[in-house]
Order: C-alpha cells, then sequence, then structure tokens
C-alpha cells in the first residue's frame, strides 16, 4: 500500500474515532469505534466495508473549509481500488479497464463480437434458435475458458485479499449476517432507513439501494438461468431454444429486465453524484463497467425480443461479445467490490463476536 494514501487514511480515520458523531450511519463507524489504535489491516477492511453513500461527509462538522478537512468517502475510495489492484492476479492487466474506461470496453466488445462473427463462418449444418447461428460446442470452447478464468483471477485475489486483512475462520453466523447485509443493502440506508445522500446532500434517498438491488438481483437470476440451461441441457437432455414459460426464459427475462433497470438507475444516479467524493481518477472505467453490464441485459432482452425476426445474425454476436468482455473484466472492473465487500462483511463479523 502507498504509504500517503495509508497515513491520510489513519488521520481521517483517528478524527473520526474521537468525534463518533457518525457512529450509526453505516458497518464503517461501530468498526472503527472497535479498537482504540487501528492497523493498516483495519483500515484496509474498512475501506472495502464503505459504500461510497456519502451520508458521512454531509453530516461532517470537520469538512473543508475546516482545518481537517475531512473528506472519508473520498479516501476511502481512493484506498478501496487500490486494494483491489494491489491484490489482482494477473497484475499485469490491472490498469486496462480503468486507463481506457469507455474506449476499452467498447473495444472488446467490438473486437469479440467480430470474432463471434467470423467464429459464425463454421456454424453447424443445422440448428435451432441460436445453434442455427453458432454451434453449442463453439460456444463453449468459448466461453468456458473465459468463465474459469474469471472463477480462477477472483478466487486468487480474495485470498490475497484475505490474508492482507488477516482474516481468519469464520463461523455461520458470521455467514448469516454478511449474507443479510449484501442481500439487503443495509449499509446503505443511511442508518435510519429513509437512505443515504449519495446524489444530493440535501435529500435522503434510497434510489441507490433500491437500483444497486435491481442489478444484483437480476445479475443472479441471468447466472441462474444459465445453470438452468446447463442443467436441462445436460442432465435432461433437453435442448435449446427453450419455450417463454420454460425455467431458463423466465429467469433471464425478469433477470434482464431487473439489470437493465438497475444499471440504468446507477448511471443515471453516477452522472448527479458528486465526483470528489469518490476516486475521481477511475470514474470513466466504473461508468464502463455501467455501460458494459447495460448492453449485457439489454442485448439479451433484444434478442429474446427480436430473434424471431431474422436478427439473430446480428445481436448474437453483439451479445455473446458484451458476455465474453465482461468475463475477462471481471477481475479488473466494479464487479470486484462485491466480492470485496461481503469479504470484508465476514470479517468484521467475525472480529466483532471475537472483541
Amino acid at each position: 500500500m502507498s504509504g500517503d494514501i495509508m497515513l491520510e487514511t489513519r488521520r481521517q480515520i483517528g478524527i473520526c474515532n474521537a468525534c463518533r458523531y457518525c457512529e450509526g450511519y453505516c458497518s464503517v463507524f461501530p468498526s472503527i469505534n472497535l479498537k482504540r489504535n487501528i492497523s493498516d489491516a483495519d483500515i484496509l477492511n474498512l475501506a472495502n466495508l464503505c459504500h461510497n453513500c456519502r451520508g458521512c461527509y454531509y453530516a461532517c462538522q470537520y469538512i473543508e473549509p475546516h482545518e481537517f478537512a475531512l473528506n472519508l468517502p473520498k479516501i476511502l475510495a481512493e484506498l478501496r481500488q487500490k486494494s483491489w489492484r494491489d491484490h489482482v492476479w494477473p497484475a499485469a492487466f490491472s490498469s486496462i479497464f480503468h486507463s481506457g474506461a469507455m474506449a476499452a470496453g467498447g473495444a472488446l466488445i467490438a473486437g469479440f463480437a467480430l470474432f463471434i462473427w467470423q467464429a459464425r463462418m463454421l456454424r453447424p449444418e443445422s440448428g435451432e434458435g441460436f445453434y442455427a447461428a453458432i454451434s453449442h460446442a463453439m460456444l463453449l470452447a468459448l466461453f468456458l475458458p473465459a468463465f474459469m478464468f474469471a472463477l480462477f483471477s477472483v478466487a486468487i485475489s480474495l485470498r490475497r485479499y484475505w490474508k492482507s486483512i488477516g482474516g481468519g475462520r469464520i463461523s455461520p453466523g458470521d455467514f448469516l449476517f454478511a449474507l443479510r447485509m449484501a442481500a439487503g443493502m443495509r449499509d446503505l440506508s443511511g442508518g435510519h432507513g429513509q437512505g443515504c445522500n449519495y446524489e444530493d446532500q440535501d435529500r435522503y434517498s434510497n434510489a441507490r439501494r433500491w437500483f444497486h438491488q435491481a442489478a444484483m438481483y437480476g445479475f443472479g437470476l441471468c447466472f441462474a438461468a444459465t445453470c438452468a440451461g446447463t442443467v436441462l441441457h445436460y442432465g435432461f437432455d433437453l435442448k435449446a431454444p427453450y419455450a417463454l414459460t420454460s425455467l431458463p426464459k423466465l429467469l433471464g427475462i425478469s433477470g434482464g429486465v431487473l439489470l437493465c433497470a438497475g444499471t440504468l438507475g446507477l448511471g443515471w444516479l453516477k452522472l448527479k453524484a458528486d465526483r470528489n467524493l469518490g476516486a475521481a481518477a477511475l470514474w470513466g472505467g466504473e461508468m464502463a463497467f455501467v455501460v458494459l453490464l447495460f448492453t449485457v441485459s439489454l442485448s439479451g432482452l433484444a434478442l429474446a425480443a427480436f430473434a424471431a425476426n431474422g436478427l439473430t445474425g446480428f445481436l448474437l454476436p453483439l451479445h455473446l461479445g458484451a458476455v465474453l468482455a465482461f468475463f475477462l473484466l471481471v477481475p479488473y472492473s466494479k464487479m470486484i467490490h462485491g466480492f470485496y465487500r461481503f469479504a470484508a462483511l465476514l470479517h468484521d463479523a467475525a472480529r466483532s463476536r471475537s472483541a
């Protein structure tokens, strides 16, 4: 970790620990108050506990022009982003998505779409639905390595992070606590259920919490749709395409709608919010990830709606290219925050239990 950012974070957290005005706002402040002397590992975990709701900033009496010049959401965001890059594997590509932002995401989608378009030249002589355009074997050859890469990379990254924060044994109760916190996005409630001030300092709102939940549950439903299709294909020898009332279609369409709405809402709020209260230099990379997820969901819905109208040849490469780009960028994009934050909640639950 860079000494400067860690020292500045420690300074600000020390003032917060003395003040304690924001103690009930989110998980960060009770965790700060557990210890008088906070280690670098503690600070790293605090950064990943923070959801950047910004309620503490707007409530703080020590922000500029006060001489203390506190901006806890910003410094924690910068440390959080740095922790992802420091622990990612393979590290050689860690700056690509953030430095290239929209251009990198767009180039990946276009490149993979072109590649898949060319791969369709090897399409089977017969097949229904998508398999008339690209074979199942080709899909498996493209996406299984990409998925396994993302899974393996995230696992190594999390293992490194867990070691750096001194993570230990987790009880079932710790896991259930972290799961409830993550599923309900409780730290976006502002500590009082009225929401936070993310997009407007003078107004409490649950909009970010709702959009975040829509995106999270939408992604989960889409992944469940893929799993359901895999089980039907290999377990019951029921091949795609599936009927509109089938489990893969019901899960996929409902998940796509939620993911589309969630990412659109998060992007809208991000445009309204003050960039100086987050990692401003990485704003473009974060927005690019939101756009990528929106492209995945919208192209998937369009494919389900218009494939029968002869648009498969255009929509399928776009959708598959976006999905493939998403998998390869998971370790280097904002997607990683969900894994890190869940690990931070687990560690915080275990530490609170043993305090």
